[in-house]
């Protein structure tokens, strides 16, 4: 088996190496007989994104959490989602109200103003989280409502590991199902980050197999389609880019408390098995550092592939997930192309 162990050296001063001070480290690469690659590279902050989005990734090194337990996790998920919440409603005001659809908990988040058009359409919101936590209901959601002047329903679905697959994907389709007693499918939108973006495809496919009408758009914003392989991304990158500690992923060694026992080329688990023609118009998000880089594009080509409508925007040189960090101006150009996609499409 071929393996490639990646050492990347940041330069993280803000101007970049000359000629003359590079000596002190340079990039190299060796292979092994079998080959295994031992590569060195310097990787400066890139002048090519924001001033802002350089303080960011430089803030990184210091910010990146290591080894926590899953209750850890979702405690320390929990204390920086209810700020940024927070933080999004200030930026981006509407009303929230929780309550639960088809029996499952959800927030409905209205934006202040809403024009009479845009009473007949919804969205729904699928945080992400990896599954196990949930890392951006509200950051998610509240933005694109302001944004889109639109209605976004929150689903808070159940989690892994107590709940794997396919208890996600339930219980957002009985939500789904729940509006369409309301909305007609044509005016009805999902999208999600990370783990939620991966459910967003997820429930597609199973909508589609079910043979109930699909909703006119889709945002997958830095997703993947398929857990039976690893995308290259996955084993250059960590979840906030270079800095993080990281190990090759090998395929034979696959582990996920999600999928659980269900066959990893399941069609509703690994859409990218499904049979894609016909899928809503879909835009999808990612980032040169995201670790799910390679999945996203990957899904992309294979909803063109299908003659689908498949819009797919990659920022440069940020993590997974960027959008989460509103003070950013990348942020802002994100969460805005969103919205108007979401919005625009969901009038059929």
């Amino acid at each position: 088996m071929r393996t490639i162990r990646c050492l990347l050296l940041l330069a993280l001063a803000m101007p970049l190496f000359s000629q003359s001070n590079s000596g002190l480290q340079k990039d190299s690469a060796t292979f092994d007989a079998d080959g295994t690659a031992h590569i060195t590279r310097i990787v400066p902050v890139p002048q090519t994104i924001s001033p802002e989005a350089q303080k960011w990734l430089n803030s990184l090194i210091a910010n990146t959490p290591g080894p926590e337990s899953l209750a850890e996790r979702r405690k320390r998920t929990d204390i920086w989602r209810a700020k940024d919440s927070a933080e999004a409603e200030r930026l981006y005001p509407v009303k929230i109200e929780e309550t639960t659809t088809a029996g499952v908990h959800t927030d409905i988040i209205t934006p202040l103003e809403m024009p009479a058009a845009n009473r007949t359409r919804v969205l729904m919101n699928l945080h992400g989280g990896g599954f196990n936590s949930d890392s951006g209901s509200l950051i998610e959601g509240v933005p694109i409502a302001n944004l889109a002047k639109i209605k976004v329903v929150s689903v808070y679905y159940r989690l892994a590991p107590e709940n794997p697959f396919p208890a996600a994907v339930d219980d957002v389709v009985a939500v789904y199902k729940e509006l369409l007693k309301t909305y007609k499918p044509g005016n009805i939108g999902i999208f999600g980050t990370s783990a939620g973006a991966i459910l967003t495809a997820e429930v597609t496919s199973k909508l589609k197999q079910s043979g109930l009408a699909l909703p006119a758009a889709l945002g997958i914003f830095s997703g993947l389609a398929d857990f039976s392989r690893v995308g290259d991304s996955r084993q250059l990158f960590t979840l906030n880019g270079f800095p993080g500690a990281m190990e090759p992923i090998y395929p034979q060694n696959l582990d996920d408390e999600y999928v659980g026992k269900t066959d990893r080329r399941n069609p509703v688990l690994s859409p990218l098995f499904a049979d894609l023609h016909g899928w809503p118009a879909t835009l999808l998000v990612t980032s040169t550092r995201d670790i799910l880089l390679s999945d996203t594009t990957i899904f992309d080509r294979a909803l063109l592939g299908a003659g689908d409508d498949a819009q797919l925007v990659v920022f440069e040189a940020l993590p997974h997930a960027f959008w989460y960090h509103f003070q950013l101006p990348e942020t802002k150009e994100a969460l805005e192309l969103m919205a108007r996609f979401l919005g625009k499409n969901v009038d059929r």
